[in-house]
């Protein structure tokens, strides 16, 4: 659980899940980006269905890409809660049906490590209605995915633990980078290169900006609108691009192949209530506070709460906002796993091997995304993929294609190289270097990061 909000369920959350300080640009926007909104600027409500719009016309305008022989392109959920802790507020049953809603193939759950409870013995493994799921944790700073028990191993020195969740297969991605930007790589499968609950803790100062709109009859009903018309966009008005976490992984993938992976991070634990104390007061929190816990304001400072406890009674429920709902978490974003089949070994291995790549969902189904390393001389047409190794030759060019027109940006070890526009482009290869790709959509009037491929290390 991550320190940086004592009370993960608070109020500050729920706020800082979306909100910042009005007018003020997004922290960790990308460099040399185009118009960017601050997550304020974005819930308005003139935007948000600019960019819900945009999304259903980027949707309407994709074309399916075909598939590369041999795989499947899955949608997969890393770092996913449900009936691990008290500050969880959602169920497995609950996260199973979103799923099948939302179209992914997987969950990587990461239970709140509660011994004597076995994170692995005692969850869901294995297909569920048509939806794989692999038990695992997260505990001292990481996503862990072993293959069997180690509940002996779990207080052991870093490497001996690192090196138990890895055997026979295991997999262990550092979580939550913003808490420990310099922790050491060695031995990791990779790292998140994204994280929701990070994107929230940005701009937690805008707590009060929302306690305002749910204490207030007229902004209260707006935001309720909004929700109910524009779900997806107003949700992910907090997605920015995270400088910090990329940074970390451009330097370290320079010696070493880490998998990036998202972070989604999901409680459903934002449902925001209103509920009263008297005729003057009310509190606020979420459906996994505590009444003592809550957060409570006075007519004095917003006179519309006489409005909202007229003709209730102490302990009513005023409002009951639900913003968080899984389906809408697995939207927000998610790790496409590129496997040739949807079994815990085949997606275990493809994330091993960095055949993955992070996206954006609501903004458009990135499925079908290709970024690839072909050979010009190799008469068996040579194709390297995300993730992979290859040795440097002449004549070898990186080829790249989307399902619907975007701008990309090839990086190489962490630095642009070169911008293009559309839906697929191709690169000469000139020298070795760590090369990644990043997509870009326009929504609402400004640009947002969309997709991050793997890297394919040429060596």
């Amino acid at each position: 659980m991550p320190r940086a909000f004592p009370r993960r369920s608070s109020v500050a959350l729920a706020a800082g899940l979306w909100l910042v300080g009005a007018g003020v640009a997004l922290a960790g926007d990308a460099p040399n980006a185009r118009k960017t909104y601050s997550p304020v600027e974005r819930m308005q409500p003139g935007r948000l269905k600019a960019a819900h719009e945009d999304a259903q016309r980027l949707q309407r305008a994709r074309r399916d890409v075909p598939p590369l022989p041999g795989l499947h392109d899955y949608r997969a959920i890393l770092h996913a809660h449900a009936e691990d802790s008290a500050h969880t507020g959602g169920t497995r049953a609950e996260m199973l049906a979103d799923a099948q809603r939302a179209g992914v193939d997987a969950i990587l759950l990461t239970d709140h490590h509660r011994p004597p409870k076995d994170f692995i013995r005692e969850s869901w493994r294995g297909l569920h209605d048509g939806v794989l799921f692999i038990p695992g944790s997260e505990d001292r700073g990481f996503l862990l995915y072993p293959t069997r028990s180690i509940m002996d191993r779990m207080k052991e020195p870093t490497p001996a633990f690192i090196a138990a969740v890895r055997a026979d297969g295991g997999l262990i991605f550092l979580s939550h980078i913003e808490e420990r930007p310099d922790h050491p790589m060695t031995g990791l499968t990779g790292m998140e290169v994204y994280n929701s609950h990070a994107e929230s803790k940005k701009n937690t100062p805008a707590m009060l900006a929302l306690m305002l709109r749910l204490t207030d009859p007229a902004s209260l009903k707006e935001l309720e609108e909004s929700l109910r018309l524009y779900p997806d966009a107003l949700f992910a008005s907090q997605a920015g691009y995270p400088a910090d976490y990329l940074a970390k992984w451009d330097t370290e993938t320079k010696s070493q192949r880490l998998t990036g992976v998202a972070a989604n991070d999901c409680h459903h634990n934002l449902v925001l209530l209103v509920k009263m104390v008297d005729a003057e007061t009310v509190r606020v929190g979420t459906n996994v506070d505590a009444d003592d816990r809550m957060r409570t304001m006075s007519a004095k400072l917003r006179p519309g709460i006489r409005d909202m406890t007229k003709g209730h009674q102490p302990g009513d429920v005023l409002a009951r906002v639900d913003l968080d709902p899984y389906h809408r978490s697995f939207l927000s974003v998610s790790t496409h796993v590129l496997a040739p089949e949807l079994t815990e070994a085949a997606v275990r291995d493809a994330l091993r091997s960095g055949h993955a790549y992070v996206s954006h969902d609501w903004m458009c189904d990135p499925t079908g995304f290709r970024f690839e390393l072909i050979s010009a001389t190799d008469e068996t047409g040579r194709r390297v993929l995300t993730g992979d190794e290859a040795a440097f030759a002449p004549g070898e060019r990186l080829a790249v294609r989307f399902p619907v027109a975007c701008r990309g940006r090839l990086l190489k070890d962490g630095r642009v190289i070169a911008e293009r526009a559309g839906d697929a482009w191709e690169q000469a290869l000139t020298e070795p270097g760590v090369y990644r790709v990043e997509a870009w959509l326009e929504l609402g009037g400004e640009e947002r990061p969309w997709v991050y491929s793997n890297p394919i290390y040429v060596r």
